[in-house]
């Protein structure tokens, strides 16, 4: 359910960006599933279809969602694919940090340093 509101200072493509990001990445909108075309959504919140079709672009750019032409928006696999890089980079991860003998709260630490300053990933082998 997508709830845009009129009073927020929030522009209604972003809200609605945002709450199909939310749903997609919650699992909500399972991996597959067909999104209503830009008109139907447009007409069902009262929106301007440029406004909607503005989200769904955003949406296409971060790899949530795949146009297929006339077929229509899909929940796109990427998000999964990601996800299982993610598992995987962990487990190397934890592999390396195992083997120089580094502790988990240090470890999580240099987790949490990586990810809040921007910067790519130090090979510690």
């Amino acid at each position: 359910m997508i709830v845009i509101d009129a009073a927020s200072p929030v522009p209604p493509f972003e809200q609605l960006r945002a709450q199909l990001a939310r749903q997609i990445q919650g699992r909500t909108l399972a991996v597959g599933t067909r999104l209503p075309t830009i008109r139907h959504l447009a007409a069902d919140l009262g929106l301007a279809v440029n406004t909607v079709g503005r989200a769904y672009r955003e949406l296409e750019e971060a790899g949530l969602i795949e146009t297929r032409g006339r077929a229509g928006s899909f929940v796109s696999s990427t998000g999964e694919e990601g996800r299982e890089r993610a598992r995987r980079a962990a487990a190397e991860y934890a592999a390396v940090i195992a083997g120089v003998g580094i502790d988990t709260n240090e470890a999580i630490r240099i987790v949490e340093a990586a990810l809040t300053s921007g910067m790519p990933a130090v090979d510690l082998a």
